[in-house]
């Protein structure tokens, strides 16, 4: 009897919060990008009625100089959506499937039917982790009649078959989602969105893969937040806003090595980075770089807070 009351205690618990991640992951609507960002019913009809590159550049100079703008495409323009008129913040994609521009956008998940990206990817992450420990815990407590099975030890009745169709399905699905969520967590340390694992985010001096890790713990806190008591809870504890993300300016992965002795000092060391920040961050962004940067990290600010220069090159 106890035996049977802790399978169903446990069995309940995850089913519970399975069920609601799940929940949260499906309903939960995705951000689109602030009005900030959106052009204006004025600069739409100068914007199209301007032929020359050279005046089109001027008006989204105007419209960009003070938006927290930094990625580029790969041709070096500015990635402006031609579906949603709009500049695209940082890490914002356009979902065909939704006909909208999505803050930092993964994937669009046929599963939960839903775009899966900053407002909810956090929520993304805890139905995975829910679904996998469900999986293996009713392939854990179903492998003792299993293996009954096979050996004539349960009863000659229908129900043994179901016995058999529940392992495999179970065990099945935890070998599925492990590989997934393992991938998951993977980007999560590495900071890095699905899509831009595939392409990296360019910047102004190229594509860099690494241009948003922070470091395996504050890339961690990014998704999950800094409150310990609302990592395991489907409630959204994101930091940032999603329109402007903490980034840095070398290419180094900050977990890899640091430079070998005698190598150039001027070259920045793979644990340096760099802030952007044309407007100031909110404050659970700024803990994020404010910890171990070094005295010379008031220097660096001053680089690289100019916006680029920038060409019309449409993107959807």
């Amino acid at each position: 009897m106890g035996e049977k009351i802790v399978y169903l205690l446990v069995y309940h618990v995850l089913f519970i919060m399975f069920v609601w991640s799940y929940w949260q992951t499906i309903f939960t609507k995705p951000m689109n990008p602030l009005k900030e960002f959106h052009l204006s019913h004025p600069d739409k009809e100068l914007l199209e009625r301007e032929d020359r590159r050279e005046s089109q550049q001027e008006i989204l100079r105007r419209i960009a100089k003070d938006l927290p703008i930094y990625t580029r495409t790969m041709s070096g323009a500015i990635r402006y959506c031609d579906r949603c008129l709009l500049l695209k913040p940082d890490r914002c994609h356009h979902c065909s499937a939704c006909d909208m521009c999505i803050l930092k956008m993964d994937h669009h998940c046929p599963w939960v039917n839903n775009c899966v990206g900053f407002a909810n990817y956090k929520f993304f992450m805890l139905f995975l982790a829910y679904s996998l420990l469900y999986c293996l815990f009713v392939t854990a407590t179903d492998l003792q009649y299993f293996i009954q099975f096979w050996t004539n030890g349960l009863p000659d009745t229908q129900a043994k078959f179901h016995i058999m169709f529940l392992f495999f399905a179970a065990s099945t699905f935890s070998v599925s989602l492990a590989f997934l969520f393992a991938y998951h967590c993977w980007l999560v340390c590495k900071n890095r969105s699905t899509l831009e694992a595939f392409r990296a985010p360019a910047f102004q001096h190229g594509p860099d893969k690494n241009g948003f890790s922070l470091g395996t713990n504050k890339n961690f806190r990014q998704v999950f937040g800094e409150e310990k008591k609302c990592w395991l809870m489907p409630v959204f504890s994101s930091l940032g806003d999603g329109c402007s993300f903490p980034t840095c300016l070398v290419n180094p992965d900050p977990e890899q090595p640091s430079l070998p002795p005698g190598r150039n000092p001027s070259i920045k060391s793979a644990g340096e980075s760099h802030q952007f920040s044309p407007k100031p961050l909110r404050g659970s962004q700024s803990r994020l770089l404010n910890n171990g940067q070094s005295e010379g990290s008031e220097d660096r600010d001053k680089r690289g807070t100019s916006n680029p220069g920038l060409t019309i090159e449409k993107e959807t």
